[in-house]
């Protein structure tokens, strides 16, 4: 398996290189068919003296979905091991989803005669939170701030090609990355779409009601 490393803020040495392929060879172990581990690891430093730390983010991609974990610590050693740990849970989790769904059918059912979404809560985005993301009541930080208008939230922002699937499929994507939402375009409506995840094992769907048009090659 081909691996990949960027130090961002932070040299990266050789000894971390050695570690890198010896975890990798764990990744493999459990995930066969995955092809590239590309490793990020990024330099933290906060604002005012408070405690610097490094980030390691780990992206395994292949034959499949792509699958991604990260963690912080002081020291990028324990991160990274941290961050292995926590993608090889994400790696055995779906390769159990995968045997568990050849025996069992799936919990989520369409009914088209009603049109009701069975085995999956739906609801409607809060009215504070859009109201406070169109009013701009949440702060952007672009890193040009003074330090009078230094705010500890960011926002990061990142662009995707659409993927049409299932609400189904959409819950099994946001399990592989890790991520607590997933953003799609729902192949039964064509509406661009969000499953998140709620309290315990339930999930939620949010979609708007403009249909997405598919992109033509």
């Amino acid at each position: 398996m081909e691996t990949s490393i960027v130090g961002v803020g932070v040299g990266i040495t050789d000894r971390f290189r050695d570690v890198v392929e010896e975890k990798a060879a764990r990744i493999e172990n459990i995930a066969p068919r995955a092809q590239r581990v590309d490793v990020k690891v990024t330099h933290r430093g906060y604002h005012k003296g408070r405690v610097e730390d490094e980030t390691v983010e780990l992206t395994v991609s292949g034959k499949g979905p792509i699958i991604r974990a990260e963690a912080s610590d002081g020291d990028k050693f324990t991160a990274l091991d941290l961050a292995v740990d926590r993608l090889c849970e994400q790696l055995r989790r779906a390769k159990e989803k995968r045997v568990d769904s050849r025996n069992h059918p799936r919990g989520a059912k369409f009914e088209k005669g009603t049109g009701a979404l069975e085995g999956i809560d739906v609801e409607p985005a809060s009215a504070d939170v859009l109201r406070a993301v169109a009013t701009g009541e949440v702060p952007v930080v672009t890193g040009s701030e003074s330090e009078e208008e230094y705010t500890p939230v960011v926002i990061r922002t990142k662009e995707f090609e659409p993927e049409w699937m299932s609400v189904e499929e959409a819950v099994d994507r946001m399990e592989l990355v890790g991520h607590d939402f997933f953003l799609f375009i729902d192949a039964r409506t064509d509406h661009p779409s969000v499953v998140y995840r709620r309290k315990g094992w339930d999930y939620g769907v949010i979609s708007l009601t403009t249909q997405a048009q598919p992109q033509v090659a």
